[in-house]
């Protein structure tokens, strides 16, 4: 008798402890995995305004509604087609995540974890800092000016152009803030900064749906015809697709020096068959599979290149594989990756008078190193410093493979040596 009464507390102590699990208010934190990459998510569990972050993709306060039985949790995030259904496993929420017809497995655990990010600027700042804005058609960009103490007009001052995906003025990504962390950098060697949010993205305004990089360039024209109005010396730092685009205004004669970071020279279409190759390998396919998925993904892509619809493989892939291909063809279907696939600024470095320093890492798995860099060495006519440094990844981390899964496991934002070179380089080598 002794026996089942103590059975019979531990049950009820089990059912009180997963209503106490799904009655818990505050945020509750799970790992995604998605194809090889873990991806945090965070739910904020509040009845009256409950949301979701996701903070390695650098986005917060997505609207939620939240369902809650004695045992179990329902929430829903219709902006993004996406649900998460979990029940309550002593002090975890068990479940699945659901988004655009495919599942993962999700568990929750209370709390909120945060990353070192030992790099990142803090307060007291030895320099001024200044909100400004600009605009380019109805797109109104926002942005941070900062300026080192005595600036003056021939103070050089550069715009930073962040890489493809919408990103604040930081370049923010897993809680990395890069832009700002070289911003500080060179501010306390005497050099200006402008950073800003991307359009519709952050503070700034514009469209997104019919937008292509060429766009974008004309958003960071417009950021340096602001900076003209008070500086003499005006450059462009740009990395990824941000070093794309201050090549291409360099070619047009817009800057004055171009700092490249990681910069996109071969075409959009070569960059992310390459990316998605090194993806497949990492994943562990076949190199049956690698071969037979990108000559489906390079016959899709040939042909949103000319405008048309393409079609999807039925078959001969896993069925993941086939799930993801279809993903693309959705997402490739807009004025941006047209624009982005015929992308090719080879042709056009030649053209460019300025100096310009281009770096990138040997680690580099998402714009290849010594392929770009290459290009660059031998196409630039001007004034140039090209540098391969040794060991570190697309966001310029020190790493162990460069893949991007690593990202947010590494606690640096950016190698002091990078940062060392291209100030140096500012001051002396940037000087016509």
């Amino acid at each position: 008798m002794r026996k089942l009464a103590i059975i019979s507390l531990m049950c009820l102590m089990a059912l009180a402890a997963k209503a106490q699990c799904a009655q818990k208010s505050g945020a509750w934190t799970g790992k995604l995995k998605v194809f090889g990459t873990e991806l945090r998510l965070v739910f904020h569990l509040n009845d009256a305004a409950c949301t979701m972050d996701s903070p390695d993709q650098s986005v917060t306060g997505v609207p939620a509604v939240l369902e809650r039985s004695d045992t179990s949790v329902k929430v829903t995030v219709p902006s993004i087609n996406a649900s998460f259904e979990g029940e309550c496993r002593d002090t975890l929420i068990v479940g699945t995540f659901r988004q655009n017809g495919q599942s993962f497995p999700l568990t929750l655990t209370p709390g909120e974890t945060r990353l070192s990010r030992p790099q990142t600027p803090t307060a007291p700042f030895p320099y001024q800092t200044e909100e400004v804005s600009f605009n380019n058609g109805d797109a109104v960009l926002k942005g941070t000016l900062t300026t080192p103490p005595d600036c003056m007009r021939n103070t050089p001052v550069l715009l930073m152009v962040t890489g493809s995906g919408l990103q604040n003025r930081d370049e923010e990504i897993f809680e990395h803030k890069p832009f700002a962390v070289i911003a500080d950098a060179l501010a306390r060697q005497g050099i200006a900064t402008l950073r800003y949010d991307d359009r519709g993205f952050g503070e700034s305004t514009g469209d997104l749906v019919f937008v292509t990089t060429e766009d974008l360039k004309d958003d960071a024209l417009a950021g340096i015809e602001l900076l003209r109005r008070r500086f003499d010396r005006v450059g462009i730092l740009g990395h990824s697709e941000g070093g794309t685009i201050g090549l291409m205004l360099a070619a047009e004669g817009k800057v004055d020096f171009v700092v490249s970071l990681a910069a996109m020279v071969v075409s959009g279409e070569k960059t992310l068959m390459e990316q998605n190759e090194w993806a497949l390998r990492q994943a562990g396919f076949s190199q049956e599979v690698v071969d037979q998925y990108c000559q489906a993904l390079e016959s899709l892509f040939d042909t949103v290149k000319v405008g048309k619809v393409p079609e999807v493989p039925k078959s001969g892939l896993p069925a993941a594989l086939l799930q993801n291909l279809e993903v693309v063809k959705a997402q490739s279907c807009t004025p941006y990756m047209r624009n982005f696939l015929n992308l090719d600024i080879s042709g056009r470095l030649d053209k460019i008078t300025c100096p310009v320093q281009a770096l990138n890492g040997t680690k580099d798995r998402q714009v290849d190193c010594e392929e770009n860099l290459g290009l660059l060495r031998n196409g630039l006519r001007g004034k140039k410093e090209v540098h391969a440094i040794e060991g570190v990844n697309h966001l310029f981390q020190h790493c162990k493979s460069g893949d991007p899964s690593e990202y947010k496991d590494i606690e640096e934002t950016f190698a002091p040596e990078a940062i060392a070179l291209i100030s140096q380089w500012i001051k002396v080598g940037s000087k016509k």
